[in-house]
């Protein structure tokens, strides 16, 4: 047995002994909103992917209940007058899941591996970011010229996240490959050997974590696990996962659908609430590169032809489960505007089409059926494009196919895509900088590589300002912008709820779905 494994063995023998028993020995059984397919959360914007990396990995800063950026794996930090020299200090006790050290070399072969896919590690990257190991706990960051937004990178909640693996991972892993070895820095670890594709996922506590020690606060604070194993259990038929919950088979069921919620709340049993309050910004992803949706006039017309109010009527009755957002910002973001927006108008769209020559190439719509809300949204999408004069295709999978298929760039012929849907958390879509949406440039762009260079440059802008009517002023410019260009189309935030089992304390309400911090009574 080498040195370094007797290490480890100590390290995770001397961890049992100082943190004790589980405080709660139990198992905690998750139906989640879909499947895992993608086991890395740098490698792209999947929410599944991201929801994983919450319980297996941790990171540097972290949002609070307020979305306040605050330190997470960082003890302390400091920044040079001229806000070009940032330096970073991790906590005492910090460990991976193998019992290894977290070093700074770890923190910088991740964030390196993280900022290739990612909008705002983009940018930081523009402004000449060169990372330095001072020491093992110590990380300096230095740039060429200053960035206002350098925390709230670092602290981004939404997917790509900036995890924190080991160096000996990220760094031999390519930033469009998917890592294999899941060895974390969070609370958990992902017993890879009990994992079911399509079936189920295994997580147990981490016996060698060291949460802070503040409560926990959204995404920030103390990451306690008060279980010993937590399962996800993929469940497709909704009706199936809420009859599991009700005869106590499963403790929690993420983001059920509306017309089962009145079957949840008529058990006692059975507690609902929504998920977070900043809800998932649903929305029509177009493939701008491919015909026809590479011509901006098709991409406008559809842009007249939404109704927001149509497409949610068609999966909830209850105006307080979500809203339209005539904005290509979050109905919560500080920067909502309807500035340019367009009102529902059938005959232009149809015009629209008129005025571009469409051919008839057929609007390819790849349709998760497995997700109540994405098949009825896909549902109502293709009745309304036909309404205006295209013709659809829509092609029936399940979300992780979407996945999968939505990276494809082939023209629709040859197993290319013209639409999806999807609700990317509202936190992606707050503000230009590290708006999942909006980010127009080209192939760094998220599915469907929108390409405007007017945007990116007034992307670029707004990080570098720091006067807030300023700041709102040129995120009305990007909207307007956005009004032509047409990088996707807004549909409404819709707020997820989940239902769970009344036996149940310390269920929290972060951007993400958590599982640290529950207990049962």
């Amino acid at each position: 047995m080498s040195l370094k494994t007797v290490t480890a063995a100590l390290f995770a023998g001397a961890m049992l002994v100082l943190t004790g028993p589980a405080i709660a020995e139990s198992v905690l059984k998750v139906k989640p909103s879909g499947d895992v397919k993608l086991l890395d959360p740098l490698l792209g914007s999947d929410s599944m992917a991201r929801n994983f990396g919450y319980m297996v990995y941790d990171t540097l800063f972290a949002v609070d209940d307020k979305l306040a950026i605050k330190p997470q794996m960082v003890e302390s930090w400091d920044t040079s007058a001229d806000a070009k020299v940032w330096t970073f200090v991790l906590r005492d006790g910090l460990a991976f899941s193998d019992g290894q050290p977290v070093t700074a070399d770890d923190v910088i072969a991740s964030l390196k591996r993280w900022s290739v896919n990612d909008s705002m590690g983009q940018q930081l990257n523009q402004r000449g970011a060169s990372w330095q190991a001072v020491d093992a706990k110590t990380v300096r960051l230095t740039l060429t010229s200053p960035w206002g937004m350098v925390l709230d990178a670092l602290g981004k909640p939404g997917a790509p996240v900036p995890f924190i693996m080991p160096a000996r991972v990220a760094s031999a892993t390519p930033p469009n490959q998917a890592v294999t070895d899941h060895t974390g820095s969070g609370p958990f670890v992902f017993k890879k050997d009990e994992w079911l594709a399509g079936a189920r996922l295994v997580f147990t506590r981490n016996a060698g974590y060291k949460p802070r020690p503040e409560a926990p606060a959204g995404l920030s604070g103390g990451k306690v696990v008060k279980v010993d194993r937590v399962e996800w259990q993929i469940i497709p038929d909704q009706q199936t996962a809420i009859n599991a919950l009700i005869k106590g088979e499963l403790d929690i069921s993420e983001e059920i659908p509306g017309d089962l919620i009145p079957l949840a709340k008529a058990s006692k049993d059975i507690a609902l609430e929504r998920q977070d309050d900043i809800g998932v910004a649903q929305q029509i992803r177009i493939n701008s590169t491919q015909p026809p949706f590479d011509n901006p006039k098709l991409r406008q017309a559809l842009l007249h032809a939404v109704d927001g109010a149509e497409f949610l009527s068609a999966v909830i009755d209850d105006p307080s489960l979500g809203k339209p957002c005539r904005s290509f910002y979050v109905c919560s973001s500080p920067y909502f505007t309807e500035a340019g927006f367009p009102a529902v108008d059938l005959d232009k769209a149809k015009a629209l089409l008129k005025e571009a020559g469409y051919d008839g190439t057929p609007v390819v719509l790849l349709d998760a059926t497995e997700n109540a809300n994405i098949h009825a949204f896909t549902m109502v999408a293709e009745a309304l494009l036909k309404s205006i004069g295209f013709k659809t295709d829509v092609q029936a999978m399940d979300w992780a196919t979407v996945v999968a298929r939505r990276a494809s760039k082939e023209p629709v012929g040859k197993g290319g895509w013209s639409i999806f849907i999807s609700g990317p958390g509202g936190l992606d879509m707050m503000e230009p900088v590290s708006h999942l949406g909006l980010r127009s440039n080209c192939e760094k762009a998220w599915f469907g590589w929108p390409c405007d260079a007017d945007i990116e440059q007034m992307r670029a802008a707004f990080s570098d300002l720091s006067d807030g009517a300023q700041r709102k002023a040129l995120a009305e410019k990007i909207q307007l912008r956005a009004v032509q260009t047409v990088p996707y189309v807004p549909i409404g935030v819709q707020y997820q709820i989940r239902a769970y089992r009344t036996d149940l304390t310390g269920l929290l309400t972060p951007p993400a779905p958590v599982y640290w911090n529950i207990a049962r009574k």
